[in-house]
């Protein structure tokens, strides 16, 4: 059965409200016509204004209520559309949500589930375009998660409201809502859905891709596969705040070449600490340097051209897989990998 990532999360969000009397839902745009990407889709025809709460722009202050909902015995769910404005509620989710526990020794918690938009297209610009996972999983007592298929964000969303005890913060790419994808039987994630998966087995190269890039890692793997006898091997981390370096120690003893792949800058970021995991722990496990990709170390530019090159996608992957492999094949362009992705339309 194929559900979109879309759907999933609205489920997700309608059954949370359902199971449980005292979870709530808040944020910008959860009521408007378009319902957070149609995410928060019929929640407030049936749970109410009480349980749907539509929020002014005051970032701080709706995470300050929600914090003290969780204090409380209420469990909230609040949504940003853009993940750049988190950056205004740095106290209450630094010094506050990921402490609170810590702090008290146990007596007090703090759950609720944070949901972020990040991604890209029709020209930004540097302040909505931003893609902070690292900076937040830097952070004792903040989980964070970057779910890529709908069965992972539905899965994680019901393990955090149903069975987590701290915050959880989930990063969500615009341009997986209207992708579709079939149902997984996995029972090990199933009883832990924030643990990491291997998405595709591979014997040449590691690619370790978080949220959509895993999207462009298969691509680049199909390509591939139709042109040569290279094979990759794609690893989801999926929980960014711990990444699982065993899962990924294992994939290189079989390929010995690792090109890690995020939505993020790699500097300070998951790319560096998927490299630190292997320094740490078997420097000699690759056959040649690591190579991490994601966006150009600068602001994101506002022009559509420019947009193209500052994010990474399957074309820089195979590219990058043709270099460290001396493959001897010509890699598809740019423009080759635009058409290959549905365009994203709109702000909302």
């Amino acid at each position: 059965m194929r559900k979109s990532y879309q759907e999933s999360i609205a489920l997700a969000m309608h059954d949370i409200l359902d199971r449980n009397q005292n979870a709530v839902l808040l944020g910008q745009g959860v009521s408007d016509p378009t319902r957070i990407f149609g995410t928060t889709k019929g929640l407030v025809e049936k749970f109410g204004t009480d349980r749907v709460i539509d929020m002014p722009i005051m970032e701080e202050g709706m995470t300050g209520l929600a914090i003290g909902m969780a204090l409380n015995g209420l469990y909230p769910v609040q949504t940003h559309i853009r993940m750049d404005f988190l950056l205004l509620a740095m106290n209450q989710l630094v010094n506050m949500a990921a402490k609170y526990r810590y702090m008290y020794g146990g007596s007090f918690e703090v759950p609720m589930l944070i949901r972020a938009v990040v991604g890209r297209s029709w020209g930004q610009g540097p302040q909505h375009s931003q893609s902070l996972q690292s900076l937040f999983a830097h952070i004792p007592g903040m989980t964070v998660i970057m779910p890529s298929t709908a069965e992972d964000a539905y899965q994680s969303y019901l393990h955090a409201a149903q069975r987590y005890r701290n915050p959880v913060l989930s990063i969500e790419h615009r341009f997986l809502y209207h992708l579709t994808f079939d149902s997984r039987q996995d029972s090990t994630r199933q009883t832990n859905p924030f643990m990491a998966r291997v998405v595709q087995e591979g014997d040449h190269v590691t690619i370790v891709a978080t949220s959509y890039m895993v999207q462009e890692a298969q691509r680049a793997d199909s390509w591939l596969r139709k042109r040569s006898t290279i094979t990759c091997e794609i690893i989801d981390p999926h929980l960014v705040s711990e990444i699982d370096h065993e899962l990924i120690l294992n994939s290189l003893r079989k390929t010995g070449h690792l090109i890690v792949a995020d939505t993020s800058w790699c500097k300070y970021g998951v790319a560096a600490e998927v490299c630190r995991g292997i320094l740490e722990n078997d420097p000699n496990i690759l056959k040649k340097p690591a190579i991490t990709l994601g966006m150009k170390p600068s602001p994101c530019p506002t022009s559509h051209r420019l947009e193209d090159e500052f994010y990474p996608d399957m074309s820089d992957l195979v590219r990058t897989i043709v270099q460290i492999t001396e493959l001897g094949i010509k890699a598809p362009t740019k423009a080759y990998a635009k058409n290959l992705r549905k365009q994203f339309r709109g702000p909302f």
